[in-house]
């Protein structure tokens, strides 16, 4: 054989090799992002259409009522306090008392909260004027709610958060049909517009995905959840818990009250309230984007390596199928189909369950995008300023990681 031949014959060998080795390794890569979707996919939908609804739940009659304290904190939240607190002043519930926090506030919240006092008698206001040392203000804020407070079950929520007037008896019903030392709930957020749809049902999505909430009632479970909107929580299991002492430099806050809660054994659990429990989070994309810079790397407990896998796995689960779409065929392309129709049929339930249309499915790379630039950005803008900016104070890196629960 002639060299030249032999040259030529060889580089098409090489040639077909290198090629049947891509399409092997594609098949391969395709296959396992498949396979995540219909482990943990299908598991967490499967999971998610078992949780108990509010609506399901009959109120509570006054003697099945326990004393109820509700605790909220506000800073400067003069726009949406107002909204609130005539929720608030509506709920049917014997016995209960509304603790709310104005938290150095600079603007009108202190006159709003003071005025919604002369309008219900359960209002107490508690004015903070310093934040002392080691704490974040909204943990601090939620302890000196706690102390001034004396129900038997306390129920910590935000200041822009509004309830249907049933929702604490509802609360009370379902707590005790399961037999619960904590219950959170899902609320209806209040969306408005093609992106602020689009970014929160994927938020939604990935709620679901990262935290199991079926599995939070399995004792064996390491799962928790906690939602700033709607915490309810027995004194007694608060107390033994650590209260937010423990929590006094954690930025998610929320989340790892139902952590140190499941971690003292107590019985926990997860219910969706939707428009019993409502809230309008931030207006707008752009408000979206900065109100997240405080907590997505938080949420990661500041560690670039969480981060790093976090944005690979959305880029590959939830962005790479659909890219890869026109140029894959075979078994490949029957794998990337699969793929995205688990993808998109979860997202289109979670899009129904938070009323929107499940059309929003067909977002589903277009959130992920967003939700990984929000994400990227927390991170880069947490370890330029050193720290994180909340509500005007500077908290120092080093001191938040310390206080990671």
């Amino acid at each position: 054989m002639e060299i030249p031949s032999f040259i030529t014959m060889l580089g098409y060998r090489v040639g077909t090799f290198e090629h049947q080795f891509m399409h092997v390794s594609g098949l391969l890569f395709f296959a396992l992002i498949a396979m995540f979707w219909i482990a943990h996919g299908l598991r967490v939908a499967i999971g998610a259409l078992q949780l108990p609804w509010l609506k399901n739940s009959s109120p509570a009659a006054d003697a099945d009522c326990p004393r109820v304290s509700l605790l909220v904190a506000a800073r400067d939240e003069e726009e949406k306090l107002p909204r609130a607190l005539e929720s608030l002043r509506h709920i049917d519930y014997p016995g209960l008392e509304i603790i709310a926090v104005n938290d150095r506030s600079s603007d009108g919240t202190a006159q709003i909260l003071h005025d919604g006092a002369k309008h219900d008698s359960r209002l107490k206001v508690v004015n903070i004027e310093t934040l002392p040392e080691g704490w974040l203000g909204k943990p601090h804020a939620l302890r000196r709610a706690y102390e001034a407070s004396g129900g038997e079950w306390l129920l910590f929520t935000d200041a822009d958060v509004r309830f249907r007037p049933d929702a604490i008896r509802r609360a009370i019903t379902l707590a005790n049909a399961k037999q619960l030392d904590h219950l959170t709930l899902m609320s209806d957020v209040e969306m408005h517009g093609f992106w602020e749809r689009s970014v929160l049902t994927f938020f939604g999505l990935g709620f679901h995905l990262a935290t199991n909430p079926r599995a939070v009632s399995d004792p064996r479970s390491r799962a928790y959840i906690g939602i700033g909107a709607f915490q309810l929580v027995k004194r007694s299991a608060y107390e033994a818990s650590g209260t937010h002492r423990r929590l006094a430099l954690e930025v998610v806050d929320d989340m790892k009250l139902g952590k140190i809660v499941k971690q003292m054994g107590f019985h926990s659990g997860v219910g969706i309230a939707q428009n019993f429990v409502t809230i309008r989070w931030h207006a707008g994309i752009k408000n979206i984007v900065r109100g997240v810079t405080k907590n997505f790397f938080a949420g990661s407990e500041f560690k670039i390596s969480v981060v790093a896998l976090q944005l690979t796995a959305l880029f590959c689960v939830s962005i790479l199928p659909f890219l890869a779409l026109p140029f894959v065929h075979g078994w490949t392309l029957a794998l990337v189909l699969l793929s995205i129709m688990i993808a998109m049929g979860f997202h289109s339930g979670t899009a129904w369950v938070m009323r929107a249309s499940p059309l929003y499915a067909l977002t589903h790379p277009i959130g992920a995008a967003i939700f990984s630039y929000m994400l990227l950005r927390s991170t880069v803008v947490t370890l330029l300023q050193g720290g994180i900016i909340w509500r005007g104070t500077f908290y120092p890196l080093d001191e938040l990681r310390r206080g990671i629960v």
